[in-house]
């Protein structure tokens, strides 16, 4: 604000005194401070979310008695210097209950509070947005009053309760179509669809008929292993190709079907919140051989293709669309008009129908670069530059062209893949990408199975067969601790850092799926969402990045079930960190050794695993009496 000429000494001795408290609070910050710099979280708790929580009660299940609700003043820093307490943190303040389905980074209140310029027609309200250190929810996510232990795989495929996710509204809107129907205090999953009323199973194997697959199944011999699933609804579709083998990767937006991924992730399927929106999504090139639209509702002529062209990146070479969608059928004249020109573009894409029934159509990527070289000069859309890094996808706008096929694909006619599951365990055409050899992958591959081993025999006081489902590795290097779990009932999302060596195509070429991510921010997932969380030197990481462990440690809460499992792999130093941090957390200490148990070459690296407490607030408690 401006003041008059006479007020300028005045003026003066105000900015005087206000620089000499603000060199006061730095010296304070500097002292006090360290490098996570995420000390003030509990006394904040965010001008965003500043009248959004509340202590913890002290009536909940599981916990210790909260006789107090002050945080005591801790370093955050992983080592400690000589004489320094070793102080446990007390508490965390809980988020009001309005925020146990808060996502971070697609939060839509924040998005309006932030006041962002977005433009509605290409979705980017739905894409990542995520909130400045001053604005985080720094409290602890409560589960919906009433919440319950997860449902057990398989038997949670087709049931949920209905406490955990207590919104029937898709159970109206859908329930023509099956897919859910609400009886008694649980939802139940029928398997249908928008376009398959009568079940995801009988449509699937249509489509693999169409393609004249052996016996109908659409793992073609092993060789269709991982699938695409874009505007995926509640995920049945996904559901169901599990007993063939096959993984999807199940991706819709948190729009006005809003809690369709998390029935998904709560039945145990693997999903993701995304949209095909301004960003490339966070998958490597050629990493499906077979993308999946059934009435996904996608513009798909808008910008002169540019979503279908990112599916096309994401295809595998020989790679199919199967769409199914009014447009493949209809003869109104609007829907042929938009036929017409779809049809029109993917042949400028070099696609070939591969077959077309009753009201479903599949596509198919050619298997070399043959037909992109033989197109007339100026055929749009064009090739990508010979620069673009078709695999570079955090934060990078999508582009409309057409990603070619690298050398070998191209001489190889295809990836070059073996069926599964004889490709979980052979050597990646693309390990020549990074310049590991086969040597180096089948160590990594049996150094991880060790691993694996041991951890489940520490783990194996407390779980039995059916205990885990949805399981998290946050970082994946080249997939072989989820390779390590396939004789397990589990599915495993695999992350890899979004400034690292993107190995995340090595994963995929083993028949798995993941994403890249940063863990300086939140991850794209409802909370409450894995049982198991591996994190392997991710604190190490993020201290090297200068983010906050405090913040990371509350997120994998945020995604971690209730009574859900932590195997965290770093030094001594992170270890004692976060043992500051159980009880504040509601966290258990389960088993604690050291590497010596591997017998591997990270003589320094700890294991710590640790086990969630269910709990509820007191308010939650009132509720659901």
């Amino acid at each position: 604000m401006t003041r008059g000429r006479s007020d300028l000494s005045q003026k003066k001795r105000i900015i005087t005194s206000l620089c000499v408290l603000g060199i006061f609070l730095g010296f304070l910050y500097v002292y006090h401070g360290s490098i996570f710099g995420s000390q003030s979280h509990g006394a904040s708790a965010l001008e965003y979310g500043s009248r959004s929580w509340r202590k913890l009660g002290s009536s909940y299940l599981g916990g210790d008695e909260d006789n107090d609700s002050k945080q005591d003043e801790s370093s955050t820093k992983y080592g400690q210097e000589d004489g320094e307490e070793d102080v446990i943190m007390k508490s965390f303040p809980v988020c009001d209950d309005r925020h146990s389905e808060l996502i971070p980074c697609l939060d839509r209140n924040l998005i309006y509070q932030m006041r962002l310029k977005l433009d509605l027609s290409l979705m980017e309200h739905y894409e990542r947005h995520c909130p400045a250190s001053e604005r985080r929810y720094n409290c602890l996510i409560p589960p919906p009053p009433g919440y319950k232990v997860p449902i057990k795989w398989p038997q949670s495929r087709d049931e949920v309760w209905k406490v955990n996710i207590p919104h029937t509204h898709l159970a109206q809107e859908k329930s023509d179509q099956n897919w859910m129907v609400v009886k008694g205090e649980k939802i139940v999953f029928p398997g249908g669809g928008t376009h398959f009323h009568y079940g995801a199973d009988k449509y699937i194997a249509s489509i693999a008929n169409m393609l004249n697959f052996s016996k109908n199944n659409l793992n073609n011999e092993g060789r269709l292993r991982t699938v695409f699933d874009v505007g995926c609804g509640v995920a049945s579709f996904g559901a169901y190709l599990l007993s063939s083998d096959i993984i999807a990767m199940s991706l819709a937006p948190n729009d006005v079907h809003q809690n369709q991924i998390q029935f998904a992730l709560e039945r145990g399927i693997p999903a993701y919140l995304g949209v095909l929106g301004t960003k490339r999504l966070p998958y490597p090139s050629r990493s499906f051989e077979l993308a999946h639209c059934s009435r996904c509702r996608i513009d798909w002529l808008q910008r002169d293709g540019i979503l279908l062209l990112e599916l096309d990146r994401l295809l595998r070479p020989g790679g199919y669309f199967a769409y199914s969608s009014p447009e493949a059928y209809a003869q109104d004249e609007e829907d042929l008009k938009i036929w017409r020109e779809m049809s029109a573009l993917v042949e400028r894409m070099c696609w070939r129908i591969a077959a077309k029934k009753n009201q479903t159509v599949i596509w198919q990527k050619p298997l070399t670069n043959d037909c992109y070289m033989e197109r007339e000069p100026g055929t749009q859309p064009p090739l990508c530059r010979s620069d673009d890094d078709p695999d570079a996808v955090w934060g990078v706008p999508m582009e409309a062209c057409i990603s070619m096929y690298s050398d070998h694909d191209h001489r190889e006619k295809g990836s070059g893949l073996a069926p599964w599951p004889a490709r979980l365990t052979a050597p990646p055409p693309r390990l020549a990408d990074f310049g590991y050899s086969n040597e180096m992958f089948e160590k990594d591959t049996e150094l991880w199975r060790h691993r694996v081993e041991n951890y489940w025999n520490l783990l194996s006081p407390k779980i039995e067969s059916n205990t885990l489902r949805n399981v998290m590795d946050m970082k994946s290097n080249m997939g072989s601790f989820a390779a390590s779990l396939k004789d397990k009932d589990v599915w495993v999302m695999n992350v890899v850092p979004e400034d690292g060596p993107n190995t995340l195509k090595l994963i995929y070429d083993r028949g798995l799926i993941g994403s890249v991510h940063s863990w300086c921010e939140a991850y794209s997932t409802y909370p409450r969402t894995y049982d198991l969380l591996h994190a392997w030197t991710v604190f190490s990481d993020i201290e090297k990045k200068e983010c906050s462990a405090e913040d990371l440690l509350l997120e994998m809460d945020r995604i971690l079930r209730p009574t859900g499992f932590i195997i965290i792999r770093d030094k001594q130093s992170v270890v004692d960190f976060v043992k500051k941090y159980l009880t504040a957390l509601h966290w258990e200490a389960v088993a604690v050794a050291d590497s010596s148990i591997d017998s591997d070459q990270d003589g320094d690296d700890v294991v710590f695993i640790i086990q969630k407490k269910i709990w509820l607030t007191s308010e939650s408690l009132r509720d659901s009496e």
